[in-house]
């Protein structure tokens, strides 16, 4: 649940030695065949500044930061790695609370602002491209609200997340047109994302009662559930071949903590105090907890592997911050960390072909409340 902005000029430098083919000369057969060039580097527009990084974070290099002030967060890959699909609350994109926006990595994002591609209306979350790269599917309150619903953080004194009842899951085209509602049942419909085979939608909803993943077809058919235990399931996300899904979740245990629970998802509220990840087929089977960490583990997402998991954890602090990216096996062995921020580093995503990691973080936010976007090529 959020979302953030911009990107980089993807450069590609191609340089040609070769004479022309009339000046070639004849070839000769017992010769050995010259090696094929190497494929350019990609350089997304701006410079990479090791600065960016710190030196324990030895599975990133050249890194970049493609946002530069506001609340950017929950960056997600075009099926091509050409685009990146974001929310954002920004002054410089004029929104009051999040929109969603998609940033061209050809193009330079520091000097040219990122297409707003939801209505402006309301408030959205977690979008996501669909197949062929044409359309994005994404949550959006703008059929009731034409103004930002309230975000309360606290409730009697302890943080919470809003669960908005009016948010619903459409797939709009990058011009920001609504081609399709994929949901239109009371409740909470949100966190949509595609499988990397284009067939699938896993989601979250509480149109049974309670905060549960869903599966439905690209088009918006055959909604069936896949969790059925009683808490927050949300955040989910597919497996590199589509065979798995990864999600955080609450699991209140004690009869006051599900008092307390149920008494908050009743005001469309949750607190994201403790959480763990738990992994199962796509279909919801063979379910099993993957953390035990204790505090709050959450944004999880596959490495391209598809045999470790990278996400977001506070389990090593006592007072709630620094989030910093960790990465453990699938068979919940090998724990390590990814990030060594002293404040936030959040919602890491993998290109698809495996290169590069963009997450959010308030690294560099020169001490104020910024999230901002980076990038940084991946290093196992």
């Amino acid at each position: 649940m959020k979302h953030t902005p911009l990107l980089l000029l993807l450069a590609v430098l191609a340089f040609s030695c070769g004479q022309p083919a009339a000046e070639a000369p004849a070839s000769n057969p017992e010769s050995t065949p010259e090696p094929e060039a190497p494929a350019p580097e990609r350089t997304f527009g701006v410079p990479a500044q090791d600065s960016l990084r710190y030196d324990d974070e030895v599975h990133l290099r050249n890194v970049r930061q493609l946002t530069y002030g506001g609340d950017n967060a929950e960056a997600y890959w075009s099926f091509d790695d050409s685009k990146l699909v974001f929310q954002a609350t920004s002054a410089r994109f004029q929104t009051e609370c999040d929109q969603i926006f998609v940033m061209d990595l050809e193009r330079d994002q520091k000097a040219e602002l990122p297409k707003m591609v939801s209505t402006g209306d309301g408030r959205t979350t977690c979008a996501y491209f669909m197949p062929g790269d044409s359309t994005i599917v994404y949550a959006s309150t703008h059929l009731e609200h034409k103004v930002c619903p309230p975000a309360p953080l606290r409730n009697n004194g302890k943080y919470v997340w809003q669960v908005y009842s009016e948010f619903d899951i459409f797939v709009a085209d990058l011009e920001g047109n609504i081609t399709q509602r994929l949901t239109d049942h009371p409740g909470y419909d949100a966190e949509a994302t595609v499988s990397p085979k284009g067939d699938k939608i896993v989601f979250t909803s509480t149109r049974s009662g309670d905060l549960e993943l869903w599966v439905m077809d690209i088009d918006g058919s055959n909604k069936t559930q896949i969790t059925n235990t009683l808490g927050y399931d949300g955040g989910a996300f597919f497996s590199p071949d589509g065979s798995q899904i990864i999600w955080r979740s609450s699991r209140p245990k004690t009869p006051e903590e599900v008092k307390q629970y149920t008494e908050l998802l009743a005001q469309d509220m949750v607190q994201p105090m403790e959480m763990e990840l738990f992994i199962a087929n796509a279909d919801g089977s063979n379910a099993r907890q993957l953390t035990d960490l204790g505090n709050a583990n959450w944004a999880p997402f596959f490495h391209p592997s598809g045999d470790k998991v990278v996400f977001s954890s506070n389990h090593a602090s006592d007072y709630g911050f620094p989030f910093n990216i960790y990465m453990i096996g699938t068979d919940g062995t090998g724990l390590e960390q990814v990030t060594f921020d002293k404040s936030f580093d959040s919602f890491p995503m993998f290109s698809y072909d495996g290169k590069y990691l963009v997450w959010g973080s308030n690294r560099h936010n020169g001490r104020t409340r910024d999230t901002n976007l980076f990038l940084a090529e991946w290093v196992d």
